[in-house]
Formats: C-alpha cells, sequence, structure tokens
C-alpha cells in the first residue's frame, strides 16, 4: 500500500476537528448526559457522536480504523494489517465531566507497531498538534499561524508531568530521582503534548493507558525526535499488540534519565 503521510495528515486534521465541533456542542449543553461502560468508567454522548464523525472522515481512505469506541475487532484479524488508524474519539471523559477542559481527540497512523502520524485536538483550548516524519510536528492554536515543535537544546529535567488521579507509589518513587523539580498535572493526552512544547521535560506513567490513549500523541513525539520508551528499558512503546493494555512508559524530550 502507498501511503502519502502529508494528505493523510489532513485528512486527521480534519477528522478530529470535525469531532471536536461535535464534542462541544454536546459540552456546552446544559446537561451531559453520562453512562456508564463495564468498568465504570464514564461514557458519555460525546464519545459515540465524535467516534462517528471520525469514521466518516477515515473509512475514505480505506485503511482499517482500531477506535476505542468500535475496539472489538479480533486479534486474528487486526494482525494481518500493515497500516491502521488507531483512534480515541475523546481521550480525557472524566475531564469533559468537570468541564475543565483538558480533554483531546485522538488519531494515529499506525505501521509495523510504531505510529508514524499524529493528530490530537483539543477543542476547549482549540489547540490542535500533529506530526509525521516527513513534515515534522506542529502546533497551532486557533486560526494563529502554526509552530514548528523541536527538541530542546538543553538536556537538564525542570518540569515533570503526572497525571493527577494515578499518582502511584512507582510514580513518586521516579520523582524522587529528580529533587527539587517542579511537578505539574494535565488531564488526558495532553501531558505529552506538554514535553513537546518543552513545557515538562518527562512523563512518567507507572499506571494503566490503553493503546489509543497513547499513540496519537506518541506521533506528535516521533515526529520531532522525542521517544516513549518502555520503564527501565530503551524499546519503544509498541501498538496493535494482542492485549490493548499498554505497559508502564516514560516519555521524555531530553537525553538525561537516571537509572
Amino acid at each position: 500500500m502507498k501511503i502519502d503521510l502529508q494528505l493523510l495528515t489532513e485528512v486527521a486534521k480534519g477528522a478530529a476537528c470535525a469531532a471536536g465541533k461535535k464534542i462541544l456542542e454536546i459540552y456546552e449543553a446544559a446537561d451531559v448526559e453520562v453512562a456508564y461502560k463495564k468498568d465504570d468508567s464514564p461514557l458519555t454522548k460525546a464519545d459515540q457522536a465524535a467516534h462517528h464523525v471520525i469514521m466518516e472522515f477515515l473509512l475514505e481512505t480505506g485503511i482499517p480504523v482500531l477506535s476505542e469506541e468500535g475496539k472489538d475487532i479480533p486479534y486474528t484479524e487486526r494482525s494481518q494489517w500493515d497500516y491502521f488508524w488507531m483512534v480515541d474519539p475523546l481521550d480525557g471523559t472524566k475531564e469533559f465531566i468537570r468541564k475543565n477542559g483538558e480533554f483531546t481527540v485522538n488519531i494515529a497512523l499506525i505501521h509495523t507497531g510504531q505510529p508514524i502520524l499524529g493528530v490530537v485536538y483539543a477543542p476547549v483550548l482549540d489547540w490542535l498538534y500533529w506530526g509525521n516524519g516527513e513534515e515534522g510536528a506542529w502546533k497551532q492554536v486557533g486560526n494563529g499561524v502554526a509552530e514548528r515543535l523541536i527538541l530542546p537544546s538543553g538536556r537538564r529535567v525542570d518540569t515533570i508531568v503526572a497525571s493527577r488521579s494515578h499518582l502511584t507509589e512507582e510514580t513518586q518513587a521516579f520523582l524522587d530521582k529528580f529533587p527539587g523539580v517542579e511537578v505539574v498535572s494535565m488531564g488526558s493526552s495532553l501531558k505529552f503534548l506538554l514535553v513537546a512544547e518543552n513545557k515538562a521535560q518527562v512523563y512518567p506513567r507507572f499506571a494503566p493507558t490503553m493503546e489509543w490513549d497513547t499513540a496519537a500523541a506518541h506521533g506528535v513525539l516521533k515526529a520531532m525526535g522525542a521517544e516513549v520508551l518502555l520503564a527501565g528499558g530503551t524499546e519503544p512503546l509498541r501498538y496493535n499488540k494482542e492485549v490493548l493494555l499498554n505497559p508502564y512508559f516514560v516519555c521524555f524530550n531530553t537525553g538525561v534519565l537516571p537509572d
């Protein structure tokens, strides 16, 4: 299959922004309808509405789609995919319900276990991030001029971003290796993008995530030369595993990490 990364990036950006618009219609309503999934995590109308909008865009590409809201595809089938879209229509459902604006639409293109294209859109903030191996990584705020995201020249770790709701013992032990460092919190995949913008240099995750939670932001980071590695190792986080649960990982934009 011949892939046009730049064209597919534009398709994914259009899908993310259209889904974000649909999400905002529901977000701004007085009463957010909330149901619950089997694991008791909240599922809103917005998740499902965004999923349908994104599918309308991505199915036109002829590339298979694995979405959180349509994830029950047997591994025997998806293991044969050369390329596929990995989608989280609304990452940060709890942030959506709390109305703090820290939620995102995540779309990634995966090839041989790695994201080669990533798009992340934060509808309330109107922040759009995208990246691929041909064009690098970018951020656009509203209708403003897009700015390229580049690796910092320094190698210091001044700020670490950690999850508000998943500050585990392992995370604290990691933070203890950086005495005096500032620790900031952010919802959804925006934690990765703080690293992409060098507002933080490291994001350790020692709590459960699924592949669709991380793939799009991972794609943006890879496009700028940053990485997401398995905790304690040198192997990158991989996608389309038989079990879609991620192992623990560390995202960073600096070469200085303690053992």
